[in-house]
């Protein structure tokens, strides 16, 4: 599955809910699973009957099976030609049910018939009821542990088995499953016709998918495989890109990987209500419209990207996750990961226009931040309940594995991690994996010490913080023989004067946020990259606390993460740094300059260096057009406005941006230049944040609201890409009657969900009290779908102008709130209020959700409550240093100071 991005307010991950959890026992094991379903979709119910081809490896007069949610009418086990009824005991508290028969069941096969029913549930999990406007559809989301909520199963990923799908449903209706579509018969009855799939290859539970509606679909085909994009009928005409997109990616994929797609078709399928982003189901991939559907000719570029790494990231998982599973949750980071770090290969390749690369460092720094805190966790962690796996689907084994798979492939190299990859894939093919058999197979393939590097970063937490001192040393002159002279007995010897040299020495430590926090702890096995003025970059291993490094001749400058691709830290003293400002533009990469502010960022963030240090190197690169170094430093700078930045200091700081960022965006105008770059498109975009929501330019804010109030008319009227900045800065003038169109757009059946998530983020930016009252409101009425809930709120209390309203809000309707929330998004409300600053609010959140406890929300709260002890730390160590830094660093622009 994929990961949260923000900016369009969707959720990436599914994840399961509560339960007291034991493991099955191992004594019998599936093999095929033969499911016939009979959903009522008016009745929000559905019936199924069920046989299970076993394998019993011991005698044993009973068999547990996973069930939650279900009642049995019938169970009967058979073994040749004796088939006896079995008793049925469930223990709801770990969602099992065992069944007990009379007579010994003996080793070797058998099969397990279940007759039974149960819920089509509103709570976006398992076998569930998913509405439009018109009607109602039942579809399926089973990762990690809810599978066993649709049908009765060894829900555990390691029980890989075979599947026998049949649907039998309304005659107006289709359906989609894992397999292709073998039969379609009329019947039973003659409202019903019975649809009949193909058998699955072996696959885990959680990958088994069905979607019951009215779907229409868009169909192609790459590498002789059939691709279908589908939806509801009105989002027909938005499955363009994704098809397109899906081909593309098949065909990277399959010359990648060594393997052929191995699973016969491809299925990718929107649905109305789903609690993922996206969810990497065997051949039939399931999704949230906002991360499928686009207008193809009028979405920003940030969207067809999204679209097409998305389905980057679920395309990856059919090889990486579905051909070769973990063998426990544990794992998940090696689906999750990989799927992650893959994602970016094909977009990197197919769209260079989107240099994917750049946002690999922003993913980098995204898992750094998490990393830093206390309360972390290693890759691999312990998980054991479903509440347990449920905490582990997070940045960590996403974006913090993904960057730790780009290290060590710029480490051995491209060519021979894929090599590595494919002989992993090889080689557990249709079955289960662990880490150790990853990284065995690309030490194989590499002959690089890989076994020794990832144990570092997948079983510990944090991070390390590379410090580095350069000196410049000439050694000694030393005499040495030249041989014996023609007269004499006696050597010739000359002195020799050495080369001068710069020894780099680096040491490594835990880098951890909290500025009073020991910053003692851990060691790393780092493959660190090293670029310095006159040498060839190298890569050298950092294995000690302390370690000196050898580069030939003086160099002026030093850059110790070449490529940005090290995960880790890195820290220099303020002569070095000064030196790297100086030339980053003409000497570092976008990446390499990127990685700069992300580290000076946290640096600051820490108390390790002061906020001036920062502010001097933003100003160093205030006229780099680059879009990654912009989206790098613009949320450091939006954080110093908010946290650090004293209420006199206010017009001196927006004076100051203006007069920083003011004469680019002068250049680069409101109006998109005709086959402008994508990047430039999006320099713009930042430009209007900067300047609006940053530095509060009137006439900017004026512009934004007269071509916001277009936007409503025509969402073609504006540059896609700038829309939602557009509509963010726009929302900052509390223009009661724009407030309004927004609340009409959000709702319009003809909006597509792009320009539905566009003013769904920016409604969270009015600060009216009477505008906001009725945001909130907005948000828990019975119009508004529960996957959006959690999210609309957490956008809300983001904004630090509407922090204390909202947190009031929230507290005073926690129980409409509550009802609104799903299995997991609860969790995403307790994530937001990491962006609180302030020791009461810190105080009241611990203690408000300590009575209110969030299912699979306790790192999180932990997490938030260490973050806003760094804030609290942040503004009284940096507010001091800034104050004086903007009394010598005045901005030429006095305007709009309010």
């Amino acid at each position: 599955m994929t990961l949260l991005k923000k900016c369009v307010l969707i959720f990436l991950i599914a994840l399961p809910g509560l339960a007291g959890a034991q493991r099955l026992p191992l004594s019998v094991v599936p093999e095929n699973y033969d499911l016939t379903f009979t959903p009522d979709l008016a009745k929000a119910a559905f019936t199924g009957v069920e046989t299970i081809q076993v394998k019993v490896l011991k005698p044993t007069t009973s068999i547990t099976l996973n069930a939650a949610e279900l009642e049995f009418a019938s169970v009967a086990v058979t073994q040749g030609d004796l088939a006896q009824p079995a008793q049925a005991t469930f223990a709801p508290e770990k969602e099992q049910v065992t069944l007990s028969v009379p007579r010994e069941i003996q080793a070797g096969p058998a099969s397990i018939r279940i007759e039974y029913s149960g819920v089509l549930n509103d709570k976006l999990r398992g076998f569930y009821l998913a509405k439009t406007r018109l009607r109602n559809y039942a579809v399926t989301q089973f990762e990690a542990t809810d599978a066993r909520r649709a049908f009765p199963s060894f829900d555990e990923p390691a029980f890989k088995a075979t599947f026998d799908v049949t649907l039998i449903i309304d005659k107006t209706d289709t359906a989609i499953s894992n397999g292709r579509l073998m039969a379609d018969v009329s019947g039973p009855g003659a409202d019903k016709h019975t649809l009949k799939f193909s058998t699955t290859s072996k696959m885990s539970t959680y990958l088994v998918a069905m979607a019951v509606g009215d779907f229409q679909c868009s169909e192609s085909s790459a590498d002789n495989i059939p691709i279908r994009v589908c939806g509801t009928p009105d989002k027909k005409p938005l499955q363009a890109a994704a098809l397109r997109y899906a081909g593309e990616i098949l065909k990277f994929y399959n010359a990648y990987y060594g393997i052929p797609y191995p699973f016969g078709k491809l299925d990718i399928v929107g649905l109305p209500d789903f609690e993922a982003g996206a969810m990497e189901n065997t051949g039939a991939i399931f999704y949230r419209e906002s991360a499928l559907f686009i207008d193809d000719n009028n979405s920003a570029v940030s969207f067809h990207q999204l679209v097409f790494e998305i389905l980057a990231h679920e395309m990856a998982h059919q090889w990486f996750g579905d051909l070769v599973t973990m063998k426990w949750w544990d794992n998940v980071w090696l689906n999750e990961s990989f799927a992650t770090w893959m994602a970016l290969k094909p977009s990197q390749a197919l769209h260079p226009e989107w240099n994917a690369a750049l946002d690999a460092v922003g993913e980098t720094n995204r898992a750094l931040e998490v990393d830093a805190l206390a309360n972390t966790h290693p890759i691999r962690a312990r998980a054991e309940t479903p509440e347990e796996i449920n905490e582990l689907f997070d940045v960590i084994s996403y974006e913090k594995g993904a960057s730790v798979l780009r290290m060590v492939e710029a480490y051995v190299s491209p060519e021979v991690f894929q090599r590595g990859v494919n002989t992993y894939l090889r080689r557990f093919a249709y079955g289960n994996a662990t880490a150790e058999d990853f990284w065995s197979a690309l030490t194989q393939a590499s002959g690089r010490p890989v076994d020794k590097i990832m144990p570092t970063f997948v079983e510990q937490p944090g991070a390390p913080l590379v410090t580095v001192k350069s000196a410049c040393v000439t050694p000694p002159a030393t005499t040495v023989s030249s041989g014996r002279s023609s007269r004499s007995r006696r050597s010739r010897r000359r002195v020799v004067q050495p080369h001068p040299k710069t020894e780099i020495t680096l040491s490594q430590q835990r880098f951890r946020a909290d500025a009073g926090a020991s910053k003692g702890g851990g060691l790393w096995t780092v493959p660190v990259c090293i670029k310095a003025d006159g040498a060839k970059p190298f890569c050298q291993i950092l294995s000690q606390p302390t370690q000196t490094v050898p580069v030939a001749g003086c160099s002026t400058w030093s850059l110790v993460n070449a490529n940005a691709s090290g995960y880790y830290r890195t820290r220099y003293d303020a002569a070095s740094l000064q030196k790297l400002s100086s030339i980053a533009v003409t000497e570092l990469s976008p990446a390499e300059r990127m990685s700069l502010l992300d580290d000076e960022t946290a640096l600051v963030w820490a108390g390790q260096e002061s906020v001036a240090q920062f502010m001097d190197l933003v100003a160093a690169l205030n006229q780099d057009a680059e879009r990654g170094v912009m989206q790098s430093y613009t949320p450091a700078l939006d954080a110093i406005r908010n946290y650090a930045v004293a209420d006199q200091d206010q017009p001196a700081f927006r004076s100051w941006i203006r007069s920083n960022f003011t004469p680019m965006f002068a250049k680069i105008g409101w109006t998109p230049a005709p086959g402008e770059a994508p990047d430039t498109r999006e320099v713009r975009s930042q430009l209007i944040n900067l300047l609006g929501a940053l530095a509060r330019d009137p006439e900017l804010i004026r512009r934004s609201v007269e071509l916001a109030r277009q936007y409503l008319k025509d969402a073609s009227s504006l540059d896609p890409t700038m829309a939602a900045n557009v509509l963010d800065v726009a929302a900052s003038s509390n223009d009661a009657e724009l407030f309004n169109g927004y609340l009409t757009a959000l709702s319009d059946p003809a909006s597509t969900p792009e320009v539905v998530n566009n003013v769904a983020g920016a409604l969270a930016q009015f600060t009216d009290a009477q505008l906001l009252a009725r945001w909130l409101d907005k948000i828990i009425s019975p119009e508004t779908r529960s996957q959006d809930v959690a999210f609309y709120l957490g956008a809300v209390l983001d904004n630090p102008a509407d922090q204390q309203a909202a947190w009031s809000w929230v507290k005073e309707h926690w129980p409409q709130v509550s009802a609104k929330t799903t299995m997991s998004s609860g969790s995403r409300i307790v994530f937001a209020t990491q962006f609180f600053c302030d020791a009461t609010m810190r105080d009241d959140v611990q203690n408000f959700f300590t009575q209110h406890r969030v299912p699979s929300s306790e790192r999180t709260l932990k997490q938030s409550i260490e973050n806003i002890n760094s804030c609290i730390s942040f503004r009284a160590h940096q507010q001091p240093s800034l104050t004086g830094w903007l009394a010598q660093h005045p901005g030429t622009s006095t305007s709009g100071n309010r």
